[in-house]
């Protein structure tokens, strides 16, 4: 008998594709980077200057300044944080800022038209001399009268922040002015010497040891035992970057900080809430109320606040509130 042996059934033939490798996304062409100069560059420059990015004048060159204040905007606008201006960075950049003129983009000012000047008499005039006399710039009595002293007082302000000095207010002088200052009081206005007050204090500073912050005063308190042992003026952070209110303590102490975010100096910070600390600003100093910080509690009185640096201790209560 003769048998068939069966036969095998044929099997498919299995090709292996070699997977491609996953390749990191590539950077975006960047507009502009470090070592760039030009036009170009000054207009960056001055559209970070008007978001706080940037301090000083516009340059024209893309320096580590510069790279640090795209940074900081790139992180605040959740961007990749290069330090050079992408497509993403300029349009998100632009959004927010207006186009600078070529005045702005070469540091070029230019007096306005007076608003008041030497000869003036009136209302504004006493405003005028109050504010001057808050900042320290104006030591005579408040009267109707635009004088000689007053122009020098005028004068010496427009010399420390860098406007055209001509003893006349325009606008940029008195928004300036303004900016730094508040309303005068009618005491002010009339010469009466002003009552020392208390501030008034949230319940939670009034024992131990308390760094007590006031929103609605704007004002820092240093309680001991219910005792305010000093008080100085204070600016917060923006509406994008709000000052944490609350209950805290003071975690750590940093005599010569420099923000590793921003690049900037922090002298005499008491950190209480993560990256937010109460320490001296030189920008408060120059610029006052025009300007915020990125949530800390910006101090403008130096001495005030070493002294501060130099008494409170980890641990002692920081409590913010409105």
């Amino acid at each position: 008998m003769t048998s068939t042996l069966p036969t095998a059934t044929p099997t498919a033939t299995v090709t292996h594709t070699p997977s491609a490798t996953p390749t990191a996304t590539p950077a975006l062409p960047a507009r502009f980077k470090q070592g760039d100069e030009g036009d170009g560059v000054r207009e960056l420059q001055h559209r970070l200057q008007q978001l706080g990015w940037l301090e000083g004048k516009t340059t024209g060159r893309y320096g580590e300044a510069t790279v640090a204040a795209v940074r900081g905007f790139q992180a605040k606008r959740g961007l990749p944080t290069t330090g050079a201006v992408d497509d993403p960075t300029w349009q998100a950049l632009v959004e927010r800022t207006k186009k600078p003129t070529h005045d702005e983009m070469y540091n070029i000012l230019r007096p306005g038209p007076a608003l008041l000047k030497e000869g003036a008499k009136g209302d504004l005039v006493k405003d005028l001399q109050a504010r001057l006399k808050q900042i320290g710039w104006f030591s005579g009595k408040v009267t109707e009268n635009y004088g000689p002293t007053t122009a020098e007082a005028v004068k010496a302000f427009q010399t420390k922040r860098g406007i055209p000095v001509t003893g006349e207010v325009d606008a940029r002088t008195r928004d300036l002015l303004n900016g730094m200052t508040r309303k005068p009081t009618k005491d002010e206005l009339d010469n009466v010497q002003p009552k020392v007050e208390t501030p008034k204090l949230d319940p939670r500073c009034m024992t131990g040891r308390a760094i007590c912050i006031s929103k609605a005063t704007r004002t820092l308190s240093w309680v001991v035992d219910g005792q305010v042992r000093s008080t100085m003026d204070v600016r917060f952070g923006s509406e994008l970057t709000p000052t944490r209110e609350g209950s805290f303590q003071v975690n750590f102490k940093s005599r010569d900080h420099v923000s590793t975010l921003y690049h900037t100096k922090m002298p005499f910070a008491l950190f209480f809430s993560g990256g937010q600390a109460v320490h001296y600003s030189a920008d408060f100093a120059a610029r006052g109320y025009n300007g915020a910080s990125h949530g800390c509690v910006n101090v403008r009185n130096y001495d005030a606040v070493a002294a501060l640096f130099d008494q409170a201790q980890p641990g002692d209560k920081v409590i913010v509130y409105r």
